[in-house]
């Protein structure tokens, strides 16, 4: 409808209002807070939520620290001392090792030659050690005086590792605590020298 077929008279609606601002019903402006309070409920509630919904879940407590809260399981144990590996290797000539040992690398052999020497000036002293050899189950054995200087305690020299354990067994019958690798005073098998502290 054009305003010049307008039926009703002009009239103080009509007019318009050289006032800028807004007419008729309009909201007036929020507060601060009122639109900051929602976003910290959601900073406060959320969380709380958060954790109450995990600890039904789990059944246990979320320590402060951050722990997780779930049973553990202590695993306690006894610590062994490991033994020190024994050495596979020989001894090197000249090594001297007292007997009788703990343990033996091989059995001993009484069928093997023994010398049995005298270093003293006492008269069948090395008899007299040939026949606790013979007592122990040894069953050849040779007897003489020593050529060489004497040494200050009686001593079984062997020639090599595989007779240690003979060795050792003849030393034991003769109540002979030196017992030593060396070749060159072993000849070619066992040799033993009784020296001035042995006795019968």
């Amino acid at each position: 409808m054009s305003k010049a077929r307008y039926p009703y008279p002009a009239d103080e609606f009509d007019a318009v209002d050289p006032h800028a601002g807004p007419r008729g019903v309009h909201r007036r402006a929020r507060s601060v807070w009122t639109r900051v309070w929602p976003f910290l409920l959601v900073i406060v509630l959320f969380p709380a939520i958060a954790y109450g919904v995990v600890t039904l879940l789990t059944g246990t407590d979320i320590g402060p620290t951050g722990g997780s809260g779930l049973p553990t399981v202590a695993v306690t144990g006894t610590a062994e001392a490991s033994a020190p590996a024994t050495s596979a290797t020989s001894p090197s000539p000249g090594t001297t090792t007292t007997a009788p040992a703990t343990t033996t690398p091989t059995a001993p052999d009484l069928r093997t030659p023994v010398a049995v020497l005298n270093a003293t000036k006492t008269s069948g002293l090395a008899a007299k050690g040939s026949t606790a050899l013979k007592s122990a189950g040894f069953t050849t054995i040779t007897t003489g005086n020593y050529p060489g200087t004497a040494p200050a305690t009686s001593v079984v020299y062997y020639a090599t590792a595989k007779l240690e354990a003979t060795a050792r067994a003849a030393a034991t019958a003769l109540k002979i605590t030196t017992v030593t690798l060396d070749p060159a005073k072993a000849g070619s098998t066992i040799t033993v020298v009784l020296a001035k502290d042995y006795t019968p």
